[in-house]
Order: structure tokens, then sequence, then C-alpha cells
């Protein structure tokens, strides 16, 4: 009787079980798959146990390496070019920079400054209304204030083997700045004094009889804008700190509004004050870079993840 023949409107089949070197083979390639995929993904251990490269939620701060590599590398030569390394800035223009992990593969940049500040100095010089001996002495006061608001964010995606990873990515950079000094002076304008005895000099201290001198001086406020796209990499020298570089490439724009000085002088019968605007500039540019953050100077990197 044939195996598939009909026995009472029922078909009997013959199952054909599988050869057993072909199931052995199917495992392991299953296996092998499996093994590929977690490798891929897996997180580089150090044999203590800490993982090596930055995961979701950890947080990087960045600095700028030349002064380490510099004195590292001149540990060997004596006394030459071994002055002690510093924290510096990754850009001229004092941002503290960072990242955030979104995921091993992704993160979140950013670069911060908000600066505020003033300052004042006086210098002593000879009263020209004084008709003691010794001569009588009065005070000129120079102060200064000024601001820097600094902003910029972006994201970055990265891959690599090992310790060495890649990455690119894009942000957007904005800043503003701005700053003004006055003067008083400690000998006035009079009829019988139409060039008095005025600080030309504050650092140096130095005075000079002046017919007209500045009273206030208002810089324009400078804004500055940047868009650009980055390409990079970072080697993993230690668990959680990578050396690395990049190279980008974007659009500046820059704008100095204008200033003002004031200053005074004696028209015959009292002081006169006199406003006048400074110049104004900008700029446009579009170029490529090796700073971490499109303004030089830094070039090598040292990130540190925690």
């Amino acid at each position: 009787m044939n195996a598939n023949t009909p026995i009472a409107g029922v078909i009997i089949s013959k199952q054909v079980k599988p050869k057993p070197h072909i199931m052995k083979k199917s495992i392991l390639f299953v296996a092998a798959c499996a093994l590929s995929a977690s490798t891929a993904f897996a997180q580089l251990t150090a044999k203590n146990g800490t993982e090596i490269l930055p995961e979701a939620g950890d947080y990087a701060i960045g600095v700028d390496a030349t002064s380490f590599l510099s004195y590292f590398g001149n540990m060997a030569n004596g006394n030459t070019g071994n002055s002690p390394f510093g924290w510096n800035y990754t850009n001229s223009g004092n941002m503290i920079t960072g990242k955030m992990f979104a995921s091993e593969t992704m993160a979140y940049r950013g670069m911060i400054r908000l600066g505020f500040g003033s300052n004042s100095w006086t210098n002593p010089l000879v009263d020209d209304a004084s008709t003691s001996t010794p001569v009588g002495m009065t005070e000129d006061e120079m102060k200064t204030s000024w601001n820097y608001i600094g902003l910029g964010g972006g994201m970055e995606w990265r891959r690599g083997k090992g310790r060495l990873q890649g990455y690119w990515g894009g942000m957007l950079m904005i800043s503003m700045s701005g700053g003004k000094s006055t003067y008083s002076y400690g000998n006035a304008f009079s009829t019988t004094n139409t060039a008095p005895t005025t600080t030309i000099d504050f650092s140096t201290g130095a005075t000079s009889n002046m017919a007209s001198r500045v009273t206030d001086m208002k810089n324009g406020s400078t804004m500055m804008f940047g868009l650009r796209g980055f390409a990079g990499a970072e080697f993993f020298v230690l668990p959680k700190v990578s050396v690395g570089g990049e190279f980008g490439w974007g659009l500046g724009f820059s704008k100095t509004g204008a200033g003002e000085v004031t200053t005074e002088s004696w028209n015959g019968t009292g002081t006169t004050s006199t406003t006048s605007e400074t110049g104004t500039s900008s700029s446009f540019g579009i170029d490529t870079d090796n700073s971490a953050f499109g303004v030089a100077p830094a070039a090598v990197l040292i990130h540190f993840h925690f």
C-alpha cells in the first residue's frame, strides 16, 4: 500500500525527519548571528569592569589637549617646554563646551558663556587749584563694564570599532557682547584752567594738560552667528577619557553696531559736552575649521565622560 493511499477518506502522510548534520549547521548559523549582533553593540569594559565607551545618560566636558600633550611629550628633555599643563577652553570665546549622551551612538552638544563684569582704576595727580606747599593732590577715575553672552547647541552621531570612535553632526552658535567706560576728573575746566592736568593712561599713571578729554565711551554691541557641520574621531585612551579632533565646515556672520564717544572741553564761558558715533563693521564667511566648536584655537581635544 502507498504511504499516501486514502483510507476511509483520510490521507495518511509520512513524516520526513531532517538529517542530523543539517540541523547542526542551522543551529550553529543562528548562534553565530546572535553572537555577532551582541558583539556589535557590546560595551567595552576595562579589567576592573569599568565601561570604557560613553553610555546613554553620560555627560562629557571638553578641554584643549595642547598643553597636556606638550607637557608629557617634553618630560624627557630636561627643562625645555615643560610648563605646567592647564585646563584650557576649546575656543577663543572662552565658552564651556560639553555633551550629553542620549544613547551610545547619539549625543547632544552644547556650549555656553554668560559673563558680566566691571573694573575701576584711580590715579592720583596734582591738584591744579592747589596753592599749598607741598602741592595738593586730587584723583581721576576710570570705570569700565562689559558683558558677553554665548550659546550653542547641536547633535552628533557616532560609530566605531573598539576604542576608536568616529562622529559627525551639526550645530548652531550665537553670541552677543558689549562694554562701556566712564571717566571722572579731579581737575575741572575753568576760565583760569582751560587745559587741566588729566590722566591720559591709567595703566601707567601718565598725565598731560588736555584741552579736550573723553568722559564716556560706549562700545558698539557685537553679534555673531554661526552654522556648522563637523566630522571627527576620538580614541579612548582610558575608561571614559578620549583624545581626538575634528574638522568642520560652515558659515559665520558678525556685526558690530555704532558706539558713542562723549568728550568735554572749555568753550570760553563754560564746559561743552559733545557726543559722536563710532563706525560699524560686519563680516561674513564660509570656510573650514579645525576647532571643536567652530572657533579657534583648539585642534586636539580631551573629553572627560562621567
